[in-house]
């Protein structure tokens, strides 16, 4: 197969034709023949897009399936332009050793998904490293389940186990929450002081236990200095930011909407969210990571926290682009690049994240000319919802490849 159109890297946009054989690229050039789909001017073509932080909510126990699996999460995500997520561990029964990490792999193998899927394994107290080589996560603070930390000391005791792991931190300090937990508002029980405070925390652990380490969906101003300052001092820490904590602030909080934007970390004042938009822009956050949480209405209603993501990835990155002035060679590296850097250690042969010979052949391809307005009935998430319906995007996912194979993007 030979495409032809514009390609975009983190160092430039060309126009240029890859060759594909099978799932592999294996030449990137000029003119190399007579293309077999070639795309218009309008069109940008970059290496397959990557979720890194999702909650598909699939395992063994199939407790709840009945608001997503690996199936209709994984058509979501190609609706969204993505081709590879990463699937957070605090299922009802969470991989946190040998032989649950299998089980829920078997799980994925089971749903015969087209999108590749990498799952994280837990880190809750007293757990230890699997003996493969894998992603993990440590919630600082309550989650699903048990997998989770009451006191930071705790934490600090765990992680000494894991030295050299890479490890993922939700950064919420759980001794101050319980000082705000009779606060009136969601916002207010877990205040921007939770976050910073475990920031904090989280950096020293990842100095002290020589960690690679991500911070998830980060949310707060005060926070960024820390990781910048971190990322100088050349530790391995690199951060996370979401569409919603992007989009959406304080402000867009009524009486009516309240359940629905609920999340955790919350949403946060204008200028935080606009300090958001600013370090993504200015590299000091390194992915475009959703934290996809498909609770249904009915959960939302109860005060469940989280919102849905992945059907609308690709058209939020559109309004990053043509409304919010990011460069597309700098969505390559926040949404292509950088998340391919992260997946390829466990991935093999896979290999994602750059138009380049030797990766896999999965593309995004965006249209900015043909705007989206976000409908109810047109996601594909089991749980039927989105915070963006009735958005109208600038522009849309015109195709998508997945291992040199066309996706319909309505999936």
């Amino acid at each position: 197969m030979l495409i032809a159109g514009r390609l975009v890297s983190p160092e430039t946009i060309v126009s240029g034709q890859v060759r594909i054989e099978g799932d592999r690229i294996v030449e990137v050039g000029s003119h190399l023949g007579v293309a077999d789909k070639t795309f218009p001017d309008d069109c940008l073509i970059f290496a397959g897009f990557g979720d890194i932080h999702i909650h598909a909510r699939d395992d063994v126990s199939q407790h709840e399936c009945h608001k997503e699996d690996f199936t209709t999460a994984a058509r979501a995500a190609v609706h969204g332009g993505v081709v590879h997520v990463a699937d957070m561990p605090n299922n009802h029964v969470p991989p946190i050793d040998d032989e649950s990490y299998a089980a829920k792999q078997e799980v994925v193998r089971q749903r015969n998904v087209p999108i590749h899927i990498t799952l994280y394994a837990g880190i809750g107290p007293g757990t230890k490293p699997l003996s493969s080589s894998v992603p993990y996560k440590v919630y600082m603070g309550p989650s699903v389940g048990e997998l989770f930390f009451r006191k930071l000391s705790d934490l600090d005791e765990t992680l000494a186990a894991y030295r050299g792991q890479a490890v993922s931190f939700h950064c919420e300090d759980p001794e101050l929450m319980d000082q705000h937990q009779s606060a009136p508002t969601h916002e207010q029980r877990r205040p921007p002081e939770c976050e910073v405070s475990a920031t904090s925390f989280a950096i020293q652990m990842i100095e002290k236990h020589n960690l690679t380490g991500k911070l998830c969906h980060y949310s707060v101003e005060a926070g960024i200095s820390l990781i910048r300052a971190a990322k100088a001092r050349g530790l391995r820490v690199t951060a996370e930011v979401t569409p919603h904590h992007l989009y959406f602030d304080e402000s867009d909080i009524t009486d009516t909407n309240r359940g629905l934007m609920q999340m955790n970390p919350p949403l946060r004042a204008v200028h935080d969210r606009l300090a958001m938009l600013a370090a993504l822009r200015e590299g000091t956050l390194d992915y475009l990571a959703t934290d996809h949480a498909p609770h249904t209405l009915e959960e939302k209603a109860r005060g469940v926290s989280g919102q849905p993501h992945l059907d609308t990835y690709g058209a939020f990155v559109t309004w990053l682009i043509l409304k919010q002035g990011f460069s597309p060679e700098h969505v390559a590296t926040f949404c292509s690049v950088k998340p391919g850097e992260f997946v390829n250690p466990y991935c093999a042969p896979l290999r994602f994240g750059r138009i380049e010979p030797g990766y896999t052949a999965s593309l995004t391809v965006l249209n900015l000319a043909r705007p989206q307005t976000i409908r109810r009935e047109e996601l594909f998430t089991k749980c039927g919802w989105s915070p963006f319906e009735g958005v109208t995007f600038p522009g849309s996912v015109e195709a998508i490849l997945l291992r040199g194979k066309w996706q319909s993007s309505a999936a």
